[in-house]
């Protein structure tokens, strides 16, 4: 009796282990390839700088889902940890820390995005020092400075893997 109560509950784990990691991915094509796909105009600051003022909405849902699963993923590691530490307890930590790593990473990534629209909207209090032009530049400086940082934290959403395996 205690084997079938064992593996029902085993089969809840990772469920709900599986049913995380996928929440957790579910906004990624849409915040991290269609959202700029439709914002940055590859070499052209002033367009991009324009796209980013009439979809600031676009935007902003963007870096919503970024944090979204972000924040989704830690719950999907630890439902991980709990289900695999059983088997390995070190891999299952290593696991959970490599994906981790990232986390803190991608919130603060999101900032890119914010000061990106934040000099799009070009604040008076940057006027006196700069141009139109010079903070256009900007906005497509911290959106390529975000996908670098979207690069960085790929780099952790892998190395999880080895140990998972």
């Amino acid at each position: 009796m205690s084997t079938m109560h064992d593996m029902n509950s085993l089969k809840k784990q990772s469920r709900i282990a599986a049913l995380l990691y996928i929440v957790n991915a579910l906004p990624a094509p849409f915040a991290l390839l269609y959202v700029p796909s439709v914002l940055i105009v590859r070499g052209d600051a002033a367009a991009t700088a324009s796209n980013i003022r009439d979809s600031e909405a676009l935007l902003r849902l963007g870096m919503a889902g970024e944090l979204f699963s972000a924040t989704v993923v830690i719950f999907a590691m630890f439902a991980f940890y709990h289900l695999f530490k059983a088997v390995s307890q070190r891999h299952a930590m290593a696991m959970m820390i490599l994906m981790l790593i990232s986390v803190p990473i991608s919130y603060l990534n999101v900032l890119n995005d914010l000061a990106a629209l934040t000099l799009a909207r070009g604040p008076a209090f940057l006027s006196a020092v700069f141009d139109k032009a010079q903070l256009d530049a900007l906005v497509l400086f911290f959106l390529r400075l975000h996908n670098q940082g979207f690069i960085l934290a790929q780099i952790f959403w892998g190395l999880w893997l080895f140990p998972f395996g």
